[in-house]
């Protein structure tokens, strides 16, 4: 049996919601008839590259909370909660390529997985470190 093979599946849907935003940076670039190395000049370009970056700032945040949470707490409470980032990233990115004012809910969706993942893995570890359980 492989041990963390659930939140290793998640770590690698992940990396491809990812990988899918960055596919579609050059799709607006031919849309909007912007060549790199330009990064502005069209608000479809700058909204796009926008959610590519910033889902770039919160990958690290996340992929070590998740990994870290399924280490102390619980593998598969971490690769659902994991999905739920990848979803809420996808609808995060969609809505942003509308316009900008739609991106709230996918963001805070994503934002209090991230939130849940994070101080659950470091309470977990702080509380063993207190008790000497971990």
């Amino acid at each position: 049996m492989i041990e963390h093979r659930w939140t290793a599946l998640v770590s690698l849907l992940a990396i491809l919601v990812y990988f899918w935003m960055g596919t579609q940076v050059p799709r607006a670039r031919v849309k909007c008839g912007i060549a790199a190395p330009s990064m502005t000049g069209d608000p479809l370009l700058e909204r796009t590259i926008r959610a590519h970056y910033n889902t770039l700032e919160w990958l690290p945040i996340f992929l070590v909370s998740m990994w870290l949470f399924a280490i102390y707490w619980n593998e598969l409470v971490a690769a659902a909660l994991g999905a739920v980032w990848c979803v809420a990233r996808i609808v995060y990115a969609l809505a942003y390529y509308q316009a900008a004012d739609k991106r709230g809910p996918g963001f805070l969706v994503q934002a209090l997985t991230t939130a849940v993942l994070l101080f659950g893995a470091l309470g977990r570890i702080i509380y063993g470190l207190a008790t000497g359980g971990v």
